[in-house]
């Protein structure tokens, strides 16, 4: 399938952790997030043209069913703790768009997936503390999407796969979640845990990578089998957001354009298209 010249890619980003990038080195050596502040900083150039609005899942927002966030001037949801006061006073007043939500439920509808709609919710530290530093300005329109609660895999990858026609509509979709998500051992010093990140990166990013998007499909949902695939995810919240990200690929090839150990743990985030 050649790739159209219109089309937007899709992404899977790592979004770190709480209010990471307003917090100084409050969290860990001085340096420990400026790799991942960079390549966020520079994802909006990196896309290649500014899109029309922005559809994120995020691995902060379960619901029985797909729900998308409905309201025209979302407020923020400070859904982290123990932090600075100063990180729950954050602005980032990126309108939301009651179109683009109504959209996503068609399009979900069409391919037998039902939607409900939320008007009260916040975007999720999830949305705005990334979204804070690829598109500073706020002035492009945001809609979330929750991720449905029994995480299964194959269900997200049909809830890609409904909404990619939105990509030639110049919408981006940005699956926003974490390679690695094992927050007991995150902090470990552990090279048991240091290595199991990467075994699991290894196989992670090889899955996305596959040319086939068959094959690919077909590895990620069974990632519960891949190499300390459990030991990085004990839960699979931050990595559901990615299958919904690969299904809106179609046949566009995957990529990893980021990768850091971030307190030894292998961190990576990828595109398709």
């Amino acid at each position: 399938m050649a790739l159209s010249t219109n089309r937007l890619p899709t992404l899977f980003i790592p979004h770190g952790g709480g209010p990471w990038p307003f917090m100084a080195a409050t969290m860990g050596p001085a340096d420990m997030w400026d790799r991942l502040g960079a390549y966020l900083r520079g994802l909006g150039e990196a896309v290649g043209r500014r899109p029309k609005a922005v559809l994120v899942i995020s691995g902060h927002w379960e619901t029985p069913q797909p729900t998308v966030n409905a309201a025209e001037r979302p407020k923020l949801l400070f859904d982290y703790y123990g932090f600075p006061e100063h990180t729950y006073r954050l602005d980032y007043p990126a309108p939301g768009s009651p179109e683009l939500a109504a959209e996503v439920r068609a399009l979900l509808g069409r391919a037998g997936i039902e939607c409900g709609q939320d008007q009260q919710r916040g975007f999720d530290h999830g949305v705005f503390i990334p979204f804070m530093l690829i598109y500073p300005g706020a002035d492009i329109p945001i809609v979330q999407l929750s991720l449905r609660a029994d995480l299964d895999p194959a269900a997200h990858f049909a809830m890609g796969r409904a909404l990619a026609p939105l990509r030639e509509e110049g919408v981006l979709i940005v699956g926003s979640g974490m390679s690695y998500h094992n927050l007991r051992e995150f902090r470990s010093a552990s090279p048991r845990a240091n290595q199991a990140s990467v075994h699991f990166d290894d196989w992670l990013t090889g899955a996305v990578e596959k040319p086939e998007p068959e094959a690919r499909e077909r590895e990620l949902c069974a990632w519960a089998n891949a190499p300390d695939a459990l030991a990085c995810h004990p839960e699979s919240e931050h990595l559901v957001p990615l299958f919904v990200a690969a299904g809106a690929a179609d046949a566009d090839p995957g990529k990893r354009t980021f990768s850091d150990r971030i307190l030894g743990k292998a961190v990576s985030a990828y595109q398709f298209g």
